[in-house]
């Protein structure tokens, strides 16, 4: 049965709770939003602490980011929303945070692209990195566009991560996939880097996605993520390409920094 709009309310709202409270974002850092009908999508304000929305802070938006119903003010950052509800039908709702660990790769210029956790594989396939695009501006929109098509999931260079999905929770949880792979990523590089599954495994993992209930529509791309066969060489799918060399030491100083911030999670 589907939900009402009050439920769907209900829904960003905690889920604004919780990607504060797990500290996804910071003071009215990021946002989300719901697509109700094709020409109505829920979303959440501008200026509003995700943590602190009431249901009656959300508003309603037409396909062009005009604001249609609610006291308040959309964010700049709706045009992001829209190019992703404009390229993939499919998709119902969409979550925008800053997690910390995730958004630190996303600052070093490195995709989320190796194939270290089965789940992951099943689940996201990879997640790339886009270009940097100055937030609320057609930039940021035109970066993610090559990606919203083929990933559920996508890094914004400097700025953060965007997910999406059926609906609201999917994309919630696919964030916090994200994050969480990102921490075992850090860690793992902190131990001198992890052992990659190999392409094969990769391929059972890609075909098992029906059997576990993945329905998503992305398509992916040849070599993302990287298996261990190619790990030799520099991991470029879905990102930046560049390769960053750092002290064990340093490593460690990045690891403690980022679980300081994302402890709360």
């Amino acid at each position: 049965m589907a939900k009402s709009e009050r439920e769907l309310r209900e829904d960003i709202v905690c889920i604004g709770q919780l990607v504060y409270q797990k500290g996804w974002v910071a003071a009215n850092d990021g946002n989300i939003s719901i697509r109700l009908a094709p020409d109505r999508i829920l979303c959440t304000p501008t200026g509003v602490s995700k943590g602190m929305m009431s249901v009656d802070d959300l508003i309603v938006v037409d396909p062009q980011g005009k604001k249609v119903a609610g006291a308040r003010e959309a964010t700049s950052e709706i045009l992001m929303h829209l190019a992703i509800y404009s390229l993939r039908p499919d998709t119902v709702a969409v979550v925008h945070t800053h997690p910390p660990t995730a958004t630190g790769f996303a600052a070093a210029g490195r995709p989320l692209n190796q194939a270290i956790l089965p789940e992951v594989v099943v689940n996201l396939g990879c997640i790339p990195l886009a270009a940097y695009g100055l937030p609320g501006t057609p930039a940021l929109s035109d970066s993610i566009k090559p990606f919203v098509p083929k990933y559920d999931a996508i890094l914004l260079a400097n700025h953060g991560a965007v997910c999406y999905g059926a609906d609201v929770w999917q994309a919630f949880f696919r964030m916090e996939t994200l994050e969480h792979y990102a921490r075992i990523a850090l860690v793992a590089e902190t131990l001198g880097g992890a052992n990659l599954l190999p392409r094969q495994e990769v391929a059972k993992l890609i075909e098992a996605r029906t059997r576990y209930g993945v329905k998503s529509k992305a398509t992916g791309e040849p070599g993302c993520p990287v298996a261990a066969e190619d790990s030799g060489a520099t991991a470029a799918a879905g990102g930046a390409g560049e390769t960053f060399t750092v002290t064990r030491a340093e490593l460690i100083a990045l690891v403690e920094e980022a679980m300081r911030a994302a402890g709360k999670g």
